[in-house]
């Protein structure tokens, strides 16, 4: 019987190909998350009242997905640095751009969330932890890391120093991880990913996967988008190079 041709890794760092595939996947994508979230969020605000802190834990269904996002997209865009100064993938740096506003969005919104969930909680907005004061490091990183981008004409030039910033920067990732273990800090420790299972209660634990797989959706939808849209700035750029040489 004749074999099943199978895509090669290599075409998926064709940019036609990839154009194909967002214009299918960015909808697709969108109409997951908005299920998944409307889906999880209900399921949340219907959980009872959580012993000690109310229903002011039912803010943990935003906050904590937008801080798992934050830490997960910028460790893909580690890895889409390596991609540009190792294996010199040819949307590895649209990738690290287009991620970057996401990831940053994510950040602002655990940090604001986090605010408004401490002050009923520890009764201060905030609080020089090593919690805290990580996740903010990992936003201005986030902050850096776009202004680079714009500090460049030509974006090949910035991909570069954009790579090895980001590199630089996912020592923070770590250090935001597992702070809560390292130093006294107001938060509590890991309640889902740990060794021995979950320690939250099923009320709470679905519905805040169930939210967080649809952030993750909306992230994953934005992204695409974003890439599609600078491969096609990139396009026009390289056009109007062209178009500027034939006129001389």
């Amino acid at each position: 019987m004749p074999k099943t041709p199978r895509m090669k890794f290599s075409e998926l760092a064709n940019p036609n190909r990839f154009m194909r595939m967002a214009w299918w996947m960015i909808p697709l994508f969108a109409a997951l998350a908005a299920l998944l979230l409307a889906w999880g969020l209900y399921l949340g605000f219907q959980a009872p009242a959580e012993r000690d802190q109310g229903i002011t834990a039912r803010i943990m269904f935003v906050h904590v997905p937008s801080a798992w996002l934050a830490l997960g997209i910028y460790s893909a865009m580690a890895v889409a640095a390596l991609g540009t100064l190792v294996w010199r993938h040819p949307l590895a740096d649209v990738a690290q751009k287009s991620s970057a506003p996401v990831g940053a969005a994510f950040a602002l919104i655990c940090l604001v969330t986090g605010a408004i969930w401490g002050r009923p909680t520890w009764g201060t907005y905030w609080e020089w932890d090593g919690r805290l004061t990580s996740m903010l490091v990992l936003f201005l990183i986030y902050l850096g890391i776009i202004a680079l981008w714009r500090a460049f004409e030509e974006p090949l030039s910035a991909a570069k120093a954009v790579a090895v910033l980001t590199l630089v920067g996912f020592i923070n990732i770590p250090i935001v991880k597992f702070s809560v273990d390292w130093w006294s800090t107001l938060h509590q420790p890991a309640s889902v990913f740990r060794l021995d299972g979950p320690t939250m209660h099923a009320s709470y634990l679905h519905p805040l996967l169930i939210s967080a797989l649809g952030f993750s959706f909306l992230a994953a939808a934005m992204i695409i988008a974003a890439m599609r849209t600078e491969v096609l700035r990139r396009r026009v750029r390289t056009l109007n190079i062209f178009a500027a040489g034939e006129a001389r």
